[in-house]
C-alpha cells in the first residue's frame, strides 16, 4: 500500500465549504474500506467518515448532514465535501484505503500508513 496524498485544505470561514481529495496511487486489489480521519491540535486521530466495499457510508455524528464522502473519478481516489464548516472542524485531515473491513480500519491505531494530511482551518 502506498502512502496517501491528501489535498484541498485551506482556511475558510465558519459556514463555508471545502472539498478535500486523496489519492493512494500504489494501492492494488480490493478496496474494502475507504475512510477519512482528522487530528485536531493536541488531540489524537479521530475517524470522520467511511465507505465500505458494498458502498455503505457512515459518518461521525458531529459531521452528519454537513460532510459528504465519495469515491473520486480516478482510481484509488477519495473525496470529502465539507459544508457548513464550524471552528471545531479545524484539524489536519487524513485518508486511507485498505483491504481490511471498515470495523477494523475506522480505529485510528489500526491505520497502516498515514499521509502528510491536509490542513483545514475554520475561523469564526
Amino acid at each position: 500500500q502506498g502512502q496517501p496524498v491528501e489535498s484541498g485544505g485551506g482556511s475558510v470561514q465558519a459556514g463555508g465549504s471545502l472539498r478535500l481529495s486523496c489519492v493512494v496511487s500504489e494501492f492494488t486489489g480490493d478496496r474494502d474500506c475507504m475512510a477519512w480521519f482528522r487530528q485536531s491540535p493536541g488531540k489524537k486521530h479521530e475517524w470522520v467518515a467511511e465507505i465500505d466495499r458494498a458502498g455503505r457510508i457512515r459518518y461521525q455524528d458531529s459531521v452528519k448532514g454537513r460532510f459528504i464522502i465519495s469515491e473520486g473519478n480516478a482510481k484509488n481516489t477519495l473525496d470529502l465535501q465539507m459544508n457548513i464548516v464550524i471552528p471545531d472542524d479545524t484539524a489536519m485531515y487524513y485518508c486511507t484505503i485498505d483491504h481490511r473491513p471498515c470495523w477494523i480500519v475506522r480505529v485510528p491505531s489500526n491505520v497502516a500508513k498515514w499521509g502528510q494530511g491536509t490542513l483545514v482551518n475554520v475561523s469564526s
